[in-house]
């Protein structure tokens, strides 16, 4: 049965104390009893206070090891208050509100926790979408002038899944992509619809391999109808339309492209579950994810292994950030490309 507060003041009087908190966590890291994350074994004993000793491996371990509150520094009802105003917010939270509702000193804090929270909120083995399925690419923000077509250097191309619910809009999936090739456009489909589905995209050839693929592709030919994408292909156009309002209204447009899918991640969270009529069940699910989540140091947050040497970036191209300015990627000012315009030039456009 799930269990969670039903509003501000049932949370309030029942996780006062670490103990609550940590007892509350325990429940849904471990809803059958304790399990140690070395051996399996099921019988712990205390040790100092907050530490569990395996019975059988003798192995100590935590309630919060490996989860993102691992380490923390901060009494966990302060999380507990965090995550509930996170999950409480219609539009969304700031690191500046989570900062002032807190009574946080430093905004670097806020920012990192939201960052930690954001992570939790898409689960591991989530289910898929399935039925009929649009799907498109859209920008975050408007295109460039002077570039043809789906290719962008400055904004962000990101490609969206959206669910039908009969004439609205069910679940959605979200990704930032380098390119709207078929490599790019292709896992994203199998990562988020259920192989059988009914695929619904424009006439784009990046979509082609769709059918081989083992899903039903529908395609709709934008050339020569009268009617525009949004018209054609409504609900993916209308949650691009959403998520850009929501990053100028609730982010003032602040969102750098190497943190871009975290935020869609909080806004694929938010967005899935619209009707829920508890904000406590929105805690629960954000509390029960969180401890899924890989302990995330502030200097991976900071710089996320996109941005690693060896991984693709939003490019699909290695260590593309020794070539870019330093406002959008570092500050190594010694690189042969210092804006756009000569990294251009670099690829002959």
């Amino acid at each position: 049965m799930e269990d969670y507060p039903r509003d501000l003041l049932e949370l309030e009087a029942r996780f006062s104390t670490e103990a609550a908190c940590r007892e509350y966590l325990a429940q849904l890291r471990w809803p059958g009893g304790f399990r140690c994350p070395g051996c399996g074994g099921g019988k712990a004993w205390p040790v100092r206070g907050v530490l569990l000793e395996c019975a059988v491996c003798g192995a100590q371990t935590s309630v919060t090891a490996g989860t993102i509150f691992q380490d923390t520094r901060t009494p966990l009802p302060v999380w507990f208050r965090a995550m509930w105003w996170v999950t409480t917010q219609k539009n969304g939270a700031s690191a500046l509100g989570l900062q002032r509702v807190l009574g946080l000193k430093s905004y670097e804090t806020a920012w990192t926790w939201l960052h930690k929270l954001r992570r939790a909120m898409i689960r591991p083995g989530r289910d898929l979408l399935d039925g009929r399925v649009e799907v498109d690419e859209g920008y975050i923000g408007s295109p460039e002038e002077g570039l043809p077509g789906r290719l962008n250097l400055e904004k962000t191309l990101v490609v969206v899944a959206a669910q039908e619910d009969g004439k609205g809009i069910g679940r959605i999936r979200m990704r930032q992509i380098p390119n709207a090739s078929a490599e790019c456009l292709i896992p994203f489909v199998r990562d988020s619809v259920v192989p059988g589905s009914i695929v619904h995209t424009d006439g784009w050839l990046g979509y082609s391999p769709l059918e081989s693929n083992g899903f039903h592709h529908e395609v709709t030919y934008l050339k020569g109808n009268r009617k525009g994408a949004s018209e054609l292909l409504p609900r993916v156009h209308l949650v691009i339309s959403h998520v850009k309002r929501w990053l100028l209204g609730t982010h003032q447009g602040a969102v750098s492209h190497k943190h871009l899918d975290y935020y869609l991640d909080e806004f694929t969270f938010r967005f899935n579950r619209r009707r829920s009529k508890s904000r406590g069940k929105l805690f629960y699910r954000l509390a029960q994810q969180a401890l899924m989540i890989d302990p995330v140091p502030f200097a991976d947050i900071l710089h996320p292994d996109v941005d690693k040497p060896g991984n693709p970036n939003r490019w699909g191209l290695p260590e593309l950030s020794r070539y870019l300015s330093s406002d959008i990627y570092g500050t190594d000012k010694s690189v042969p490309f210092q804006n756009s315009d000569s990294f251009r030039g670099f690829l002959g456009l």
